[in-house]
């Protein structure tokens, strides 16, 4: 039976950090700033902190909104919080890299990245923890940036706090590359950049939206093949929230193919052949997948990229688009 391992704290309880905000943070808000400076918590959990005093700004307590002017000495006092046991899995993982530092791994779809409710175990996080048990030493298991269940490729993950520490500081301040591919329905004229802030959807909270409320969030794409009723496009992200390609493609009107969520009902283009029909009735994910990633290493400071190919579902779609695409012009 495989141990149960719990979830470490990076700072001991008790333990007071000291940091100072930068100038270049003048304007923001203070749970805003915090994240930057003690990027090994989240964003919720500082929030508390501050509102339980435990955070002092030039030695007063502040409310998260708090705008800062930069500057300003910081003093954390970390508590204890309730544990959490994951237990480690022996899942498959495909492993595109790894090193002392960092570890590669190509997900894919179906695969939920962390464990929550209705999905406790069998992610990729349990997975994790049974290839490098030290995980459990690290923030979130070393998982620095997600991928929905049903999105396929790329992620890197932290093998060490400091490692994990530099990762989020990178995307943090956007140095992170993630390109990924995707079908679209509609046949787009030509790429563009998608500049709309995401927040959680005023009555689904299971859903992102488009609102002036959410945080900024920009999405570049470009148009690699266009089909009948289709496009195959490249995205670059620039900003990293929730859904956010397929929230901005659906505001765009060109919503993922097999997008259940934002996509709306399946559209079969008029005059498409059998093949392309069926394989669009059987593609019951959305049509993403991260497939190129650069970071700079945590350790050395090189610039390295990975790719991923294309997994089965997805390269058997764009072949049936085109095997479509070719028949009509016959």
């Amino acid at each position: 039976m495989n141990k149960q391992i719990a979830a470490a704290d990076t700072g001991k309880p008790g333990q007071r950090l000291v940091s100072q905000i930068p100038q270049s943070m003048a304007g923001l808000r203070l749970d805003q700033a915090l994240v930057t400076l003690f990027p090994a918590y989240s964003r919720s959990r500082l929030s508390g902190w501050v509102k339980s005093g435990q955070v002092q700004v030039d030695g007063c307590c502040l409310s998260p909104a708090s705008k800062v002017g930069g500057g300003e000495r910081v003093e954390l006092l970390v508590s204890a919080e309730p544990v959490e046991c994951w237990e480690p899995q022996d899942i498959p993982l495909n492993i595109v890299y790894e090193d002392d530092a960092i570890l590669v791994v190509d997900k894919p779809a179906g695969l939920v990245v962390h464990p929550a409710a209705g999905n406790r175990d069998g992610t990729l996080l349990n997975a994790l923890l049974h290839h490098a048990p030290e995980l459990a030493r690290v923030p979130r298991a070393g998982i620095v940036h997600r991928l929905d269940k049903l999105t396929s490729g790329l992620l890197v993950v932290a093998r060490d706090v400091t490692s994990h520490i530099r990762l989020v500081e990178q995307l943090q301040a956007r140095t992170v590359t993630r390109r990924y591919c995707a079908v679209v329905v509609g046949v787009m004229p030509a790429g563009g950049v998608v500049e709309a802030p995401i927040g959680r959807h005023r009555t689904d909270r299971k859903r992102m939206t488009v609102t002036e409320r959410g945080k900024e969030a920009i999405s570049h794409y470009r148009v690699t093949e266009r089909f009948a009723g289709h496009s195959l496009i490249e995205v670059r992200l620039e900003t990293g929230r929730t859904h956010q390609i397929r929230v901005h493609m659906a505001h765009i009107r060109y919503p993922l193919v097999g997008d259940a969520v934002y996509g709306g009902r399946l559209r079969i283009p008029s005059g498409c052949g059998r093949e392309l029909a069926e394989r669009l009735r059987g593609f019951k994910r959305q049509a993403l997948h991260a497939g190129r990633l650069g970071i700079f290493h945590p350790v050395t400071g090189e610039a390295m990229e990975w790719r991923a190919a294309l997994p089965d579902d997805l390269a058997q779609l764009i072949d049936a688009l085109r095997r479509d695409q070719a028949a009509d012009a016959v």
